[in-house]
Protein backbone atom coordinates (compact mmCIF):
# COMPACT_ATOMS: atom_id res chain seq x y z
CA UNK A 1 0.00 0.00 0.00
CA UNK A 2 0.87 3.93 -0.43
CA UNK A 3 -0.21 7.10 0.11
CA UNK A 4 -1.77 8.78 -2.91
CA UNK A 5 -3.88 12.15 -3.55
CA UNK A 6 -7.03 10.69 -5.04
CA UNK A 7 -9.83 12.48 -7.04
CA UNK A 8 -13.48 11.86 -6.84
CA UNK A 9 -16.57 13.82 -8.12
CA UNK A 10 -19.68 14.23 -6.22
CA UNK A 11 -22.95 16.14 -7.24
CA UNK A 12 -20.27 17.76 -10.14
CA UNK A 13 -17.90 18.77 -7.62
CA UNK A 14 -14.39 17.50 -7.41
CA UNK A 15 -13.50 16.18 -3.49
CA UNK A 16 -9.34 15.55 -3.32
CA UNK A 17 -8.72 13.23 -0.03
CA UNK A 18 -5.34 11.70 0.66
CA UNK A 19 -5.73 7.82 0.27
CA UNK A 20 -3.67 4.34 0.54
CA UNK A 21 -4.05 2.38 -2.64
CA UNK A 22 -2.49 -0.93 -4.17
CA UNK A 23 0.05 -1.26 -6.42
CA UNK A 24 -2.27 -3.81 -8.14
CA UNK A 25 -4.65 -0.98 -8.23
CA UNK A 26 -2.69 0.61 -10.94
CA UNK A 27 -3.45 1.57 -14.56
CA UNK A 28 -2.07 -0.76 -17.04
CA UNK A 29 1.76 0.21 -18.20
CA UNK A 30 5.24 -1.43 -18.45
CA UNK A 31 7.30 0.55 -16.36
CA UNK A 32 6.37 0.97 -12.24
CA UNK A 33 8.23 4.03 -11.07
CA UNK A 34 8.94 5.12 -6.81
CA UNK A 35 7.62 8.64 -7.05
CA UNK A 36 10.21 10.83 -5.34
CA UNK A 37 8.55 14.38 -6.41
CA UNK A 38 5.78 15.90 -8.41
CA UNK A 39 5.04 19.09 -8.77
CA UNK A 40 2.37 21.45 -8.68
CA UNK A 41 1.18 23.61 -11.92
CA UNK A 42 -1.52 25.39 -13.21
CA UNK A 43 -3.58 22.84 -15.18
CA UNK A 44 -2.79 20.18 -11.81
CA UNK A 45 -4.68 23.20 -10.05
CA UNK A 46 -7.68 23.17 -12.02
CA UNK A 47 -7.74 19.75 -12.38
CA UNK A 48 -7.90 19.31 -8.25
CA UNK A 49 -9.88 22.18 -7.80
CA UNK A 50 -12.35 21.28 -10.55
CA UNK A 51 -12.07 25.11 -11.69
CA UNK A 52 -11.42 23.21 -15.50
CA UNK A 53 -12.88 20.73 -16.94
CA UNK A 54 -9.22 18.93 -17.03
CA UNK A 55 -10.28 15.60 -15.73
CA UNK A 56 -13.74 13.43 -17.07
CA UNK A 57 -13.00 10.05 -15.75
CA UNK A 58 -13.08 9.39 -11.89
CA UNK A 59 -11.20 8.34 -9.54
CA UNK A 60 -8.40 9.94 -10.57
CA UNK A 61 -4.85 10.26 -9.60
CA UNK A 62 -3.35 14.23 -10.81
CA UNK A 63 0.05 15.34 -11.28
CA UNK A 64 0.95 16.04 -14.69
CA UNK A 65 4.90 15.34 -14.17
CA UNK A 66 7.20 13.76 -11.56
CA UNK A 67 10.32 12.00 -11.38
CA UNK A 68 12.03 8.90 -9.34
CA UNK A 69 13.33 5.56 -9.80
CA UNK A 70 12.34 2.52 -11.63
CA UNK A 71 10.63 -0.29 -9.66
CA UNK A 72 10.03 -2.77 -12.12
CA UNK A 73 10.20 -2.38 -16.00
CA UNK A 74 9.01 -5.36 -18.58
CA UNK A 75 10.38 -2.91 -21.26
CA UNK A 76 14.51 -3.71 -22.33
CA UNK A 77 14.81 0.57 -22.70
CA UNK A 78 14.30 0.87 -18.48
CA UNK A 79 15.73 -1.17 -15.88
CA UNK A 80 15.30 -1.27 -11.99
CA UNK A 81 16.81 1.33 -10.47
CA UNK A 82 16.90 3.64 -13.46
CA UNK A 83 15.97 7.25 -12.69
CA UNK A 84 13.60 8.47 -14.99
CA UNK A 85 11.05 11.74 -15.32
CA UNK A 86 7.94 11.80 -17.26
CA UNK A 87 5.59 15.36 -18.37
CA UNK A 88 2.74 15.15 -20.43
CA UNK A 89 1.15 12.71 -21.82
CA UNK A 90 -2.27 13.06 -20.82
CA UNK A 91 -0.64 11.41 -17.57
CA UNK A 92 -2.66 13.52 -14.87
CA UNK A 93 -5.93 13.50 -16.18
CA UNK A 94 -7.04 10.79 -18.14
CA UNK A 95 -3.99 8.09 -16.59
CA UNK A 96 -3.13 8.01 -13.20
CA UNK A 97 -0.27 10.68 -12.42
CA UNK A 98 2.66 11.88 -10.06
CA UNK A 99 1.13 13.06 -6.93
CA UNK A 100 1.22 8.96 -5.61
CA UNK A 101 4.37 7.13 -4.26
CA UNK A 102 4.01 4.80 -7.43
CA UNK A 103 2.88 5.60 -10.74
CA UNK A 104 2.74 2.79 -13.68
CA UNK A 105 3.11 4.64 -17.26
CA UNK A 106 4.41 3.96 -20.82
CA UNK A 107 8.08 3.31 -21.39
CA UNK A 108 7.65 5.48 -24.53
CA UNK A 109 6.33 8.30 -21.90
CA UNK A 110 9.59 8.25 -19.59
CA UNK A 111 12.89 10.31 -20.34
CA UNK A 112 15.96 9.03 -18.64
CA UNK A 113 16.90 11.43 -15.99
CA UNK A 114 19.62 13.58 -17.63
CA UNK A 115 23.25 13.31 -15.75
CA UNK A 116 23.84 16.07 -13.10
CA UNK A 117 20.04 16.28 -12.38
CA UNK A 118 18.26 14.91 -9.25
CA UNK A 119 14.63 14.21 -9.24
CA UNK A 120 14.23 16.76 -7.33
CA UNK A 121 16.04 19.56 -9.50
CA UNK A 122 14.09 17.31 -12.53
CA UNK A 123 10.85 18.68 -10.61
CA UNK A 124 11.98 22.46 -10.04
CA UNK A 125 11.87 22.41 -13.50
CA UNK A 126 9.07 19.88 -14.74
CA UNK A 127 6.46 20.29 -17.08
CA UNK A 128 7.08 23.99 -16.60
CA UNK A 129 10.89 24.41 -17.41
CA UNK A 130 10.15 21.84 -20.19
CA UNK A 131 7.55 23.88 -22.11
CA UNK A 132 9.85 27.07 -21.50
CA UNK A 133 12.84 25.78 -23.19
CA UNK A 134 10.76 24.66 -25.65
CA UNK A 135 10.04 28.31 -26.29
CA UNK A 136 13.46 29.16 -26.32
CA UNK A 137 14.03 26.87 -28.85
CA UNK A 138 11.10 28.00 -30.92
CA UNK A 139 12.28 32.13 -30.77
CA UNK A 140 15.62 30.23 -31.57
CA UNK A 141 13.97 28.61 -34.63
CA UNK A 142 12.57 31.52 -35.59
CA UNK A 143 15.87 33.72 -36.03
CA UNK A 144 15.57 35.54 -32.74
CA UNK A 145 19.38 36.48 -31.20
CA UNK A 146 19.79 37.76 -28.42
CA UNK A 147 21.07 40.86 -30.75
CA UNK A 148 17.47 40.91 -32.58
CA UNK A 149 16.45 43.04 -29.43
CA UNK A 150 14.13 42.22 -26.14
CA UNK A 151 12.35 39.79 -24.87
CA UNK A 152 9.13 39.63 -23.51
CA UNK A 153 8.03 37.62 -20.77
CA UNK A 154 4.34 37.53 -19.62
CA UNK A 155 3.33 35.81 -16.67
CA UNK A 156 6.81 35.85 -15.71
CA UNK A 157 6.06 34.77 -11.94
CA UNK A 158 4.46 31.66 -12.43
CA UNK A 159 6.02 28.62 -13.22
CA UNK A 160 6.74 28.52 -16.82
CA UNK A 161 7.59 31.99 -16.75
CA UNK A 162 10.48 32.07 -14.49
CA UNK A 163 12.05 29.35 -15.77
CA UNK A 164 11.86 31.20 -19.42
CA UNK A 165 13.63 34.41 -17.63
CA UNK A 166 16.02 32.22 -16.67
CA UNK A 167 16.64 30.34 -19.47
CA UNK A 168 16.73 33.35 -21.75
CA UNK A 169 19.39 35.19 -19.71
CA UNK A 170 21.38 32.61 -19.40
CA UNK A 171 21.73 32.38 -23.19
CA UNK A 172 22.68 36.44 -23.30
CA UNK A 173 18.69 37.75 -24.15
CA UNK A 174 18.26 41.12 -22.71
CA UNK A 175 14.04 40.34 -20.68
CA UNK A 176 11.58 42.17 -19.73
CA UNK A 177 9.45 40.23 -17.54
CA UNK A 178 5.88 41.19 -17.36
CA UNK A 179 4.31 40.70 -13.61
CA UNK A 180 0.94 41.62 -11.79
CA UNK A 181 2.89 41.59 -8.44
CA UNK A 182 5.78 43.88 -8.86
CA UNK A 183 6.36 44.79 -5.24
CA UNK A 184 6.74 41.09 -4.25
CA UNK A 185 8.56 39.87 -7.37
CA UNK A 186 10.36 42.14 -8.88
CA UNK A 187 13.86 41.45 -6.60
CA UNK A 188 13.12 37.58 -7.49
CA UNK A 189 12.98 37.87 -11.41
CA UNK A 190 15.85 40.73 -11.26
CA UNK A 191 17.85 37.67 -9.74
CA UNK A 192 16.75 35.00 -12.60
CA UNK A 193 17.77 37.81 -15.10
CA UNK A 194 15.10 40.27 -15.80
CA UNK A 195 16.81 43.76 -16.86
CA UNK A 196 13.19 45.55 -16.96
CA UNK A 197 9.58 45.11 -14.82
CA UNK A 198 6.43 45.48 -16.58
CA UNK A 199 3.63 46.52 -14.77
CA UNK A 200 0.76 43.41 -16.14
CA UNK A 201 -1.46 46.33 -16.07
CA UNK A 202 0.20 48.06 -18.92
CA UNK A 203 -0.71 44.83 -21.28
CA UNK A 204 -4.38 44.87 -20.27
CA UNK A 205 -5.29 48.13 -21.79
CA UNK A 206 -7.00 47.21 -24.68
CA UNK A 207 -4.52 47.04 -27.87
CA UNK A 208 -4.79 49.11 -31.09
CA UNK A 209 -4.61 47.33 -34.51
CA UNK A 210 -0.56 48.20 -34.29
CA UNK A 211 1.07 49.97 -31.65
CA UNK A 212 4.67 51.21 -31.26
CA UNK A 213 7.43 48.70 -31.84
CA UNK A 214 8.85 47.35 -28.76
CA UNK A 215 9.86 43.48 -28.70
CA UNK A 216 11.93 40.95 -30.63
CA UNK A 217 10.34 37.86 -29.22
CA UNK A 218 7.70 37.27 -26.83
CA UNK A 219 6.83 34.34 -24.64
CA UNK A 220 3.83 33.74 -23.62
CA UNK A 221 1.93 32.23 -21.15
CA UNK A 222 -1.13 33.99 -20.68
CA UNK A 223 -3.13 34.24 -24.12
CA UNK A 224 -6.40 36.29 -24.53
CA UNK A 225 -5.97 40.15 -24.49
CA UNK A 226 -2.37 40.54 -23.30
CA UNK A 227 -1.07 38.09 -26.27
CA UNK A 228 -3.57 40.12 -29.10
CA UNK A 229 -1.65 43.80 -26.78
CA UNK A 230 2.02 41.58 -27.27
CA UNK A 231 1.71 40.98 -31.04
CA UNK A 232 0.40 44.32 -31.49
CA UNK A 233 3.90 45.87 -29.72
CA UNK A 234 6.47 43.02 -32.20
CA UNK A 235 9.30 44.23 -34.06
CA UNK A 236 9.09 43.57 -37.82
CA UNK A 237 10.01 40.09 -38.36
CA UNK A 238 9.62 39.77 -34.40
CA UNK A 239 7.90 36.34 -33.01
CA UNK A 240 5.65 35.34 -29.97
CA UNK A 241 6.13 31.51 -28.98
CA UNK A 242 2.58 30.87 -26.71
CA UNK A 243 2.54 28.10 -24.60
CA UNK A 244 -0.32 29.42 -22.34
CA UNK A 245 -3.96 30.23 -21.29
CA UNK A 246 -4.25 31.60 -17.48
CA UNK A 247 -5.56 34.71 -19.21
CA UNK A 248 -8.11 32.83 -21.68
CA UNK A 249 -8.36 31.38 -24.39
CA UNK A 250 -9.92 33.72 -26.89
CA UNK A 251 -7.78 35.90 -29.07
CA UNK A 252 -9.20 39.14 -29.67
CA UNK A 253 -6.78 40.77 -32.05
CA UNK A 254 -6.40 41.68 -36.21
CA UNK A 255 -4.52 40.52 -38.90
CA UNK A 256 -2.45 43.44 -39.05
CA UNK A 257 0.83 42.33 -36.69
CA UNK A 258 1.16 39.87 -39.22
CA UNK A 259 0.18 41.39 -42.68
CA UNK A 260 2.15 44.41 -42.14
CA UNK A 261 5.19 43.31 -39.98
CA UNK A 262 5.53 39.91 -40.50
CA UNK A 263 5.02 38.67 -36.94
CA UNK A 264 4.55 35.00 -36.28
CA UNK A 265 2.82 33.70 -33.51
CA UNK A 266 4.56 30.17 -32.93
CA UNK A 267 2.20 27.77 -30.74
CA UNK A 268 4.21 25.92 -28.36
CA UNK A 269 2.77 22.02 -27.13
CA UNK A 270 4.82 20.27 -24.35
CA UNK A 271 2.28 17.26 -23.40
CA UNK A 272 2.64 15.15 -27.05
CA UNK A 273 6.29 16.79 -27.85
CA UNK A 274 8.20 14.00 -29.60
CA UNK A 275 10.57 12.25 -27.55
CA UNK A 276 13.55 13.48 -29.63
CA UNK A 277 12.82 17.15 -29.19
CA UNK A 278 12.27 16.00 -25.44
CA UNK A 279 15.19 14.68 -24.65
CA UNK A 280 17.22 17.44 -26.62
CA UNK A 281 15.26 19.92 -24.28
CA UNK A 282 15.88 18.28 -21.06
CA UNK A 283 19.59 18.43 -21.99
CA UNK A 284 20.29 21.99 -22.77
CA UNK A 285 18.17 22.18 -19.13
CA UNK A 286 20.68 20.69 -17.32
CA UNK A 287 23.37 22.44 -18.62
CA UNK A 288 21.80 25.93 -18.90
CA UNK A 289 20.20 26.34 -15.49
CA UNK A 290 22.24 27.39 -12.75
CA UNK A 291 23.23 25.56 -9.15
CA UNK A 292 20.93 28.96 -7.84
CA UNK A 293 17.90 28.55 -9.37
CA UNK A 294 16.87 25.53 -7.36
CA UNK A 295 17.10 27.61 -4.66
CA UNK A 296 15.60 30.96 -5.90
CA UNK A 297 12.77 29.55 -7.87
CA UNK A 298 9.86 27.64 -5.75
CA UNK A 299 8.99 25.77 -2.55
CA UNK A 300 8.08 22.46 -1.67
CA UNK A 301 5.29 21.07 0.00
CA UNK A 302 3.81 18.05 1.24
CA UNK A 303 1.17 15.92 -0.58
CA UNK A 304 -1.31 16.89 2.41
CA UNK A 305 -0.39 20.48 1.60
CA UNK A 306 -1.89 20.39 -2.35
CA UNK A 307 -5.18 21.01 -2.26
CA UNK A 308 -4.14 24.49 -0.71
CA UNK A 309 -1.60 24.75 -2.82
CA UNK A 310 -4.18 24.08 -5.76
CA UNK A 311 -6.57 27.00 -4.80
CA UNK A 312 -3.72 29.28 -4.57
CA UNK A 313 -1.98 28.62 -7.77
CA UNK A 314 -4.96 29.08 -9.92
CA UNK A 315 -5.65 32.57 -8.06
CA UNK A 316 -2.64 33.40 -9.37
CA UNK A 317 -0.88 33.90 -5.80
CA UNK A 318 1.39 31.51 -6.00
CA UNK A 319 5.56 32.43 -7.64
CA UNK A 320 7.68 29.87 -8.84
CA UNK A 321 7.65 26.58 -8.69
CA UNK A 322 6.11 24.45 -6.26
CA UNK A 323 7.38 20.67 -5.51
CA UNK A 324 5.36 18.23 -4.27
CA UNK A 325 7.46 15.52 -1.92
CA UNK A 326 6.69 12.31 -2.18
CA UNK A 327 8.73 10.36 -0.04
CA UNK A 328 8.74 9.72 3.76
Amino acid sequence: MFKALILNQQDKTTQAHIGNIDSNQLPEGDVTVAVEYSSLNYKDGLAITGAGKIIRQFPMVPGIDFAGTVITSSNSRYQAGDPVVLTGWGVGENHWGGMAQQARVKADWLVPLPAGLNAEQAMFIGTAGLTAMLCVQALEDAGITPESGEILVTGASGGVGSVAVTLLSRLGYRVAAVTGRAAQNAALLKQLGAESIIERSELEEPAKPLEKQRWAGAIDTVGSNMLAKVLTQMDYNGAVAACGLAGGFDLPTTVMPFILRNVRLLGVDSVYCPVGKRQQAWQRLSQLLPASFYQQAGQTISLEQVPEFAQAIIKGQVTGRTLVKLTD
